[in-house]
């Protein structure tokens, strides 16, 4: 099944743990190539990394972020970035709400989990609610503003996951 190979490992030369060459190969046990350090042994598993954001609503109105850094700056998305190690998930989508939008949320049931592969990504969104309107654009958003569903820029939402999370969660609200 090719449609199932895995991306490419991320390039990596030396060891973290000791400093040696590492060497990509399948270590015993495995069906994937891993660096392997050739002094330590040590194997380096490449996986992909979580992207964590929710949903922050008020009223019929939901809040979303212009992103001021790149990739796709300028466009819009709800608050969310890559989590950090040490965080739950709930801990890491209220940590983006309050960076990205200054702004104070309940976090409530998980709402999608998306695998974006070709980048090495899943993207998991949480419904949220705005605890009030005391919110303002953080270090990497432009402007924060609340959208009805009418209202939202379609053309300038910032990815394609964002767009499917957004259909999906106003076809949800419809029924």
């Amino acid at each position: 099944y090719p449609f199932l190979a895995p991306a490419a490992p991320a390039s990596m030369n030396f060891c973290p743990n000791c400093g040696a060459l590492v060497s990509l190969k399948i270590p015993a046990g495995d069906s994937l190539p891993r660096h392997v350090c050739d002094a330590c042994n040590a194997i380096h598993y490449s996986n992909p990394k979580m992207v964590i954001g929710c949903i922050p609503e008020w009223e019929s109105k939901i809040l979303l972020c212009k992103r001021a850094i790149e990739p796709r700056h300028g466009c819009w998305t709800p608050p969310a970035g890559f989590m950090e190690n040490g965080e739950t998930t709930s801990e890491a989508a209220l940590r983006e709400t309050l960076e990205e939008a200054r702004a104070r949320v309940e976090i409530g049931d998980l709402f999608s989990m998306l695998s974006v592969p070709h980048v090495n990504q899943v993207h998991v969104f949480y419904r949220a609610r705005l605890l009030d309107l005391d919110f303002a654009p953080g270090a990497e958003s432009l402007e924060v503003a609340l959208f009805d569903e009418a209202e939202i820029p379609w053309k300038e939402i910032a990815f394609r996951t964002i767009s499917t999370t957004l259909r999906h969660y106003y076809a949800d609200r419809k029924q």
